[in-house]
């Protein structure tokens, strides 16, 4: 739950930084997360060695930098989302995820739906359609949000690395990039620390625990919580995210976009009864994976 509600309540964070270039904001998360990985690594055993490994294994390292690129869309979106005011649709993006893991494991992985699943992702499909309808658009930040987490989750997946030597070899993948964005705004003039002095300084420096200490409790519950209880409380995330939308940041949402989203919560009951059900029979091992949420 730790992890969980404070993934949900990072748009209350990052609408501190409005006014700040959200490409900006990415940057200055990539360089914190990375010292931050760096203090963490002395205190998780074997941890730098899992590192080195990994930065010597050119399959490890070409699927983490995958996964990094995937991640910094996902990042970078999210932040526009927040700052453009369109936080319910960023939710869309994190209720839908799940179900385009579900759909990328069929096509690339190979695995086989139950017939619950494949309810499951086609209600959910057409939520997406009701909404886009009802927008008179696309709802292209949902959909860059789930596509974005759920590659990443997928090659998180198939990478087979630990959550922190994870997170700090793709940020240090990013790393060169972020220098050359925040030395492209520090040459502008525009460098965000420059114009609004040592307060922003420090919550862009935060960005740093405030990435990798929920990702820490996520990695010590899966440790200890069935998957299937994992999946249902992956849902707590949008659905905080959802309710700060409406609330806190204003969202409206019409009646086409609460029948579309009534459809993807009927969606993930289904997909989540099912887990349930799944996981009470330990002899078959098909349930679905459930990726860490960013």
């Amino acid at each position: 739950m730790g992890a969980f509600g404070l993934w949900g309540a990072f748009p209350l964070y990052f609408s501190l930084f409005d006014g700040v270039n959200p490409i900006e904001v990415v940057a200055y998360r990539i360089v914190w997360s990375l010292a931050f990985c760096f203090l963490l690594l002395l205190f998780i055993k074997g941890s730098w060695r899992e590192v080195g490994n990994t930065l010597r294994n050119k399959r490890s390292l070409g699927l983490l930098a995958l996964a990094s690129i995937a991640i910094a869309i996902n990042w970078t979106t999210y932040v526009y989302s927040v700052a453009t005011d369109q936080v319910v649709e960023a939710a869309l993006g994190y209720f839908i995820n799940p179900l385009v893991s579900v759909a990328m494991g069929v096509m690339i992985l190979r695995e086989r739906l139950r017939s619950p699943q494949w309810v499951a992702v086609a209600v959910a499909g057409a939520g997406v359609v009701i909404i886009g309808v009802a927008e008179g658009a696309a709802p292209w930040i949902g959909l860059i949000l789930a596509f974005s987490f759920g590659s990443y989750g997928l090659l998180k997946k198939l990478a087979g690395v630990g959550a922190v030597p994870g997170l700090t070899v793709e940020t240090l993948v990013l790393l060169p990039v972020a220098g050359v964005v925040l030395g492209f705004f520090e040459v502008q003039g525009s460098a965000a620390v420059v114009d609004s002095g040592w307060g922003l300084g420090v919550l862009l420096a935060l960005l740093g625990p405030v990435t990798a200490i929920p990702l820490m409790f996520y990695a010590a519950a899966a440790n200890r919580l069935p998957l299937a209880t994992l999946g249902v409380l992956q849902y707590f995330t949008p659905s905080v995210i959802f309710i700060l939308g409406i609330t806190v940041f204003g969202d409206s949402v019409n009646t086409g976009e609460w029948i579309g989203f009534t459809l993807i919560w009927i969606a993930l009951a289904i997909f989540s009864v099912d887990a349930i059900r799944r996981s009470r029979q330990p002899s078959r091992v098909d349930a679905l994976e459930v990726a860490e949420p960013t």
